[in-house]
């Protein structure tokens, strides 16, 4: 009696019973699976609900090509050509400003700059500011030395044996008075404070006049001159600056669409409360200054038929060859993880789960089930 009490439990577990038993229990998480992944294309895409959605592309849908190209992670930031390392011109001396150039006029070193009680203020090469006469009875030092390498350079050192070597001695005296004989002043063999400017441009360029004609000189500049390459230089917002590598490679885009490579020369950080307004894009209110970044140019021949103007920098990041690309609103977030587009095939679509590379300006590289030509699902 026990055996057969028993009977129907056995039953439960016949082979055919379980088949029957499994479908039904299958089919439901396979439903609850596709309610799930449905859900998620609906929180990414609102207008679309997939359990009542036709086979074709709803209204409010386009498609796009899927295309096969490069794409780079580059940040682009406007910026501005602009001359090189201005310098305020600053005399010494006293005296009468009696002759100014144009702005515009490159001066080469040896030759006049501006002109104090009618005598030349000769331009020279240098670093350190004249503040004494040098003359026969002029002490050692570095300002002697940077004197007598001019002197070479111009060559009115040629034949002497002159050694650039901070003592004035009789041959540097000799340079001199050939020097003062091709200005046409007085042959002394000693050069007066007031008489050099010593600037460290190879040549300079009169990028503005800061003095009038018979003003008086003082301590305050006559003119600010530059170099004459032209720079770029930007000043990329703060989380965009971690970009800008030492010595790294960019492209500078001209004002007329032609495009040079760029080396980053400088980085200057900005801080607060140091602003004067005399840096680029400086505003002068004294509140946070702007990192400015400068760029040497590969080239000057077509920046220089642009001239000052706007440019934008790009900063090549990472790239990508051969790769497949498609908008950033053609991906799908899966509810499992990871990105799908939706393929347009005739009058229907396809969902098709695809690996994501690389993300750049509102592009992103894809691999899967998908080739070039393809037409993926896009907004309208």
């Amino acid at each position: 009696m026990s055996d057969r009490t028993e009977t129907p439990a056995t039953e439960i577990g016949r082979p055919g019973r379980t088949r029957r038993t499994r479908r039904r229990i299958i089919v439901p998480l396979a439903l609850v699976a596709v309610i799930g992944g449905s859900g998620a294309l609906a929180a990414t895409r609102p207008w679309e609900h997939l359990a009542s959605a036709p086979a074709h592309s709803p209204v409010g849908h386009e498609t796009v090509e899927v295309r096969k190209g490069s794409l780079s992670s580059g940040i682009q930031v406007g910026g501005a050509l602009a001359y090189d390392a201005p310098t305020a011109v600053v005399p010494s001396g006293s005296g009468t400003l009696t002759a100014l150039p144009a702005v515009g006029t490159v001066v080469k070193p040896g030759a006049t700059l501006y002109e104090v009680d009618g005598k030349p203020v000769v331009l020279l090469r240098g670093d350190r500011p004249m503040w004494r006469d040098l003359g026969p009875d002029t002490g050692d030092g570095p300002d002697v030395e940077q004197l007598e390498r001019n002197l070479i350079d111009l060559g009115y050192a040629n034949g002497l044996g002159l050694k650039a070597d901070r003592k004035f001695t009789a041959d540097t005296a000799t340079a001199v008075k050939r020097w003062q004989k091709a200005l046409g002043v007085q042959q002394t063999g000693t050069v007066t404070l007031g008489s050099v400017v010593m600037l460290p441009q190879q040549t300079a360029r009169v990028q503005q006049l800061d003095a009038k004609l018979g003003s008086a000189v003082g301590s305050t500049a006559v003119m600010t001159v530059t170099g004459t390459d032209l720079v770029a230089t930007v000043q990329p917002a703060d989380n965009q600056t971690s970009r800008f590598k030492p010595d790294g490679r960019v492209t500078v885009k001209l004002a007329d669409g032609s495009t040079v490579g760029g080396r980053i020369r400088s980085l200057i950080r900005g801080g607060t409360g140091g602003g004067n307004g005399n840096g680029p894009g400086g505003e002068g209110g004294g509140g946070p200054e702007k990192t400015t970044v400068t760029i040497a140019l590969d080239s000057q021949q077509q920046p220089q038929q642009a001239g000052p103007s706007t440019v934008t920098v790009t900063v090549v990041g990472e790239t990508a060859e051969d790769a497949l690309i498609v908008p950033v609103t053609a991906l799908i977030a899966l509810d499992g993880g990871g990105y799908g587009v939706k393929v347009a095939d005739g009058a229907t679509t396809r969902l098709v789960q695809v690996r994501l590379g690389l993300v750049a300006d509102a592009k992103a590289q894809i691999t899967g089930d998908v080739r070039a030509g393809d037409r993926v699902v896009v907004p309208a």
